[in-house]
C-alpha cells in the first residue's frame, strides 16, 4: 500500500506545498519593498557580524588578563592594562556600531511591515468594492471584518519579527561556525553534531503545530462573526429569551478556539525547553573537552571563555529559529486567509464598450428573464414587462414571490441567467456598474445610516449638496420638523446603528436622501413600512411630487399606497401572472383583486 509523501515528519508534503505557496506568494506580494528589504538584510547581517566578532576580542582581553596575572604571580611581570583597555574600547566600539545597524534594520523592517498591512487593507477595501453581492450574502460580517483586522495584524506582527530574527539568526549561526573554527577545529565539530538534533526537533514540532495555527485563526473570524450578529441582535435575543442558546453556539466555538489555541500555544512552547536541553548538552561537552585541550596546551583560556560564549550564541539562533518557525505558521495561516479573500471571484466592474449614461429617459424592459441565486434554484422563470420614461411602476405580490430580486438584477447586485434587462435600449450589462448605479436612487425597507450628524447622512445622497438643499430634501421627505426637535437639530450625532432614534425616523431619513440623489429612477422597496398611517400618507404626497418626470419602482404589500401606479405588475412564483392599472385589476377579479380585497375585508 503506497503512502503520500512526507515533507519533513509527520508534515504531508500537499500541506508543505501549501506552506511554501503561501510564503511565496507573500514574497511576491512584498516585491515593491525589495529595496527596503535588502537594506534590511544589509544591516541585519552587519549588526550580526560586529556582534559574532564581540566574543573572540573578548577572549584577547581574557587572556591577557590571565597571562598577566601568571606573570605576576611568577614575579616576571605584571598585567598590561593598557592593552586590555584599547581592547575594551574596540570592543565597545564594535557593539555600538552593532547596535546602530540593529536600530536602523529594525526601523526599516517596522516601516516595510506596516506598509504591506496598509496595502492589504487598502486592497481588502477595494476587493470589497468588486466583490459579488452573493458573498457577503453567504458569510457573517464579523468573518469578513476578522480578515481585515486579526489576520492582516497578526500577518503585520510576525513579519515584522520573523524576518530579520530569521535573517540574524541564520546570519549568527554561520558566523558563529567560523569563529569557533578559528578556534578550535576539534571543539567546533562536537557543538555542529548538536545541529541535527536540533532541526529535527523543530521539524517534528513544527508539522504538528501547523494545523493548529492555521485553525486558531479560522475559529477566531468565526466567533467574531457570532459575536457581531448577538450584539447586533441583541434586543431579539432578549426578546425571545434565546440567551441560553447563544451562550451554548459561542461556548461551543470558543471551545474549538480554545483546544486550537491551546495546542498552538503548547507546541510553541515545547521549542524553549528542547533548545535548552540540547544547549545543555552543548555547554557540558565543550566544558570537559576544552578543560581537556588548555590542560594540554592546544588552547589558551581565553579561547575557552569565548568559545563557551559562542556555544551559546549558537544554540540561542537556533532557538530563535525555532521561535521563528512558530511566528511563520501563524504568518502563513493568517496571509492564506487574506489571500483567499483577494482571490475570491470579482464582477465585472466596467463594460469592454460602456453605453453612454448621459441623458438617461428611464425607459426600462424585462426581456424574459429567468434568474436563481444557485443555478439549480431558478426563483424568476420567464419575466418580461416594457415600462416607459417617467412611469411609476408597482412591484406587488406575496411574500418570497421575487419582487426584491428583481431589484437586485436591475441594479446589477446579480446578473440574470437568461433573458436582459435594458435601460433606454441598452443592456445593462453594457454599462459601467458605478455609472448605471449612479443613475438610481434607492430607499430599502432595512435602513442603513452611519455614525455621523442627521446633515452628513443626508448628504450622503449627495456629496456636494448644500445645507439648503439638505434641508429642502428633510422637508420633502416630512422629517425637517421633527429634526428640529433633536438636540442639536441638523448636527446631531446619530450613534452607531442610528439605535438613538426610531425606525420610523431612520427611514424618513432615508427617504430625505434619496430625495437630494435627485435620480434618473427610483427604487423604493417597501419604503413606508415602518412610518404610521398619517406620516405615510404625507410621504406619498412628497414622493407623488419627487417621481413627477422620473421612472419609479414601488414594491409594497399595502395595496392603497400604490394606486395610483401608471402599471401594476402581478408576481407570484416568480412570474409576472397578472398586469396593468388598478382600476383594471380590480374589474378582472384575478389574484390582485383577491389580494387587494383581502386588506379590507372584515375580520369578525
Amino acid at each position: 500500500m503506497s503512502h503520500p509523501r512526507r515533507h519533513g515528519p509527520g508534515m504531508p508534503a500537499e500541506k508543505a506545498k501549501d506552506f511554501k505557496g503561501t510564503i511565496g506568494r507573500l514574497l511576491a506580494y512584498s516585491g515593491r519593498y525589495k529595496f527596503a528589504l535588502f537594506g534590511v538584510l544589509l544591516f541585519a547581517v552587519g549588526s550580526t557580524v560586529f556582534s559574532v566578532v564581540g566574543p573572540k576580542i573578548l577572549g584577547m582581553a581574557t587572556t591577557t588578563l590571565f597571562q598577566g596575572l601568571v606573570l605576576k604571580i611568577q614575579g616576571t611581570g605584571g598585567i598590561d592594562f593598557g592593552r586590555i583597555g584599547a581592547i575594551l574600547i574596540g570592543l565597545l566600539a564594535l557593539y555600538g556600531v552593532s547596535a546602530l545597524f540593529s536600530f536602523v534594520q529594525g526601523w526599516i523592517m517596522t516601516g516595510v511591515s506596516q506598509q504591506l498591512c496598509w496595502r492589504m487593507r487598502r486592497d481588502i477595501i477595494a476587493k470589497i468594492n468588486r466583490m459579488p453581492m452573493r458573498y457577503f450574502e453567504s458569510r457573517t460580517v464579523g468573518e469578513v471584518l476578522s480578515r481585515v483586522t486579526n489576520d492582516v495584524d497578526t500577518l503585520g506582527q510576525s513579519l515584522n519579527q520573523s524576518v530579520t530574527q530569521l535573517i540574524t539568526s541564520v546570519t549568527t549561526i554561520v558566523g558563529v561556525v567560523i569563529m569557533m573554527l578559528t578556534i578550535s577545529p576539534l571543539l567546533t565539530g562536537v557543538t555542529v553534531l548538536l545541529l541535527p538534533l536540533s532541526l529535527g526537533l523543530i521539524l517534528l514540532v513544527v508539522s504538528r503545530s501547523q494545523k493548529f495555527f492555521k485553525a486558531q485563526q479560522e475559529y477566531l473570524g468565526t466567533i467574531n462573526g457570532q459575536v457581531e450578529e448577538t450584539f447586533s441582535g441583541h434586543n431579539v435575543v432578549r426578546a425571545f429569551n434565546r440567551e441560553q442558546a447563544v451562550i451554548e453556539a459561542f461556548g461551543r466555538t470558543n471551545e474549538k478556539l480554545y483546544e486550537s489555541a491551546w495546542k498552538s500555544q503548547f507546541f510553541a512552547g515545547l521549542m524553549q525547553p528542547i533548545m535548552q536541553f540540547v544547549g545543555n548538552l552543548g555547554y557540558v561537552a565543550v566544558t570537559v573537552l576544552g578543560a581537556a585541550l588548555a590542560a594540554a596546551g592546544t588552547i589558551q583560556v581565553g579561547d575557552i571563555q569565548s568559545f563557551i560564549q559562542y556555544v551559546r550564541n549558537f544554540t540561542q539562533p537556533i532557538n530563535q529559529l525555532a521561535q521563528v518557525s512558530n511566528m511563520l505558521q501563524s504568518m502563513a495561516a493568517a496571509a492564506e486567509r487574506v489571500f483567499e479573500f483577494l482571490n475570491e471571484e470579482e464582477e465585472a466592474v466596467t463594460a469592454a464598450h460602456p453605453a453612454p449614461i448621459d441623458d438617461l429617459r428611464g425607459a426600462v424592459d424585462f426581456d424574459h428573464v429567468r434568474f436563481g441565486y444557485q443555478p439549480d434554484k431558478t426563483i424568476i422563470h420567464d419575466f418580461s414587462a416594457h415600462i416607459e420614461p417617467g412611469k411609476m411602476v408597482a412591484i406587488v405580490g406575496p411574500t418570497g414571490a421575487g419582487k426584491t430580486t428583481m431589484v437586485k438584477l436591475l441594479m446589477r447586485f446579480y446578473d440574470v441567467q437568461s433573458g436582459a434587462i435594458r435601460v433606454d435600449g441598452h443592456d445593462v450589462r453594457d454599462y459601467n456598474r458605478s455609472e448605471l448605479r449612479e443613475a438610481f436612487g434607492m430607499v430599502l425597507q432595512d435602513t442603513w445610516l452611519f455614525k455621523g450628524t442627521i446633515m452628513e447622512n443626508i448628504r450622503y445622497g449627495r456629496l456636494d449638496a448644500t445645507d439648503e438643499e439638505v434641508i429642502a430634501a428633510a422637508k420633502a421627505a416630512h422629517v425637517h420638523h421633527f429634526i428640529q426637535t433633536l438636540p442639536g437639530g441638523y448636527q446631531m450625532e446619530l450613534s452607531e446603528d442610528a439605535a438613538n432614534i426610531s425606525q420610523g425616523q431612520r427611514q424618513l431619513l432615508t427617504i430625505a436622501r434619496a430625495i437630494l440623489a435627485d435620480n434618473k429612477i427610483l427604487i423604493l422597496d417597501e419604503a413606508t413600512s415602518s412610518v404610521d398611517t398619517r406620516t405615510e400618507q404625507l410621504i406619498q404626497k412628497a414622493m407623488a411630487n419627487l417621481m413627477q418626470g422620473r421612472t419609479s419602482f414601488v414594491i409594497a404589500h399595502r395595496l392603497s399606497t400604490i394606486k395610483d401606479a401608471d402599471l401594476i405588475l402581478v408576481m407570484k412564483d416568480g412570474d409576472i401572472i397578472e398586469q396593468g392599472d388598478h382600476k383594471s385589476l380590480l374589474a378582472a377579479g384575478g389574484f390582485y383583486a383577491s389580494l387587494y380585497n383581502s386588506q379590507f375585508e372584515d375580520v369578525s
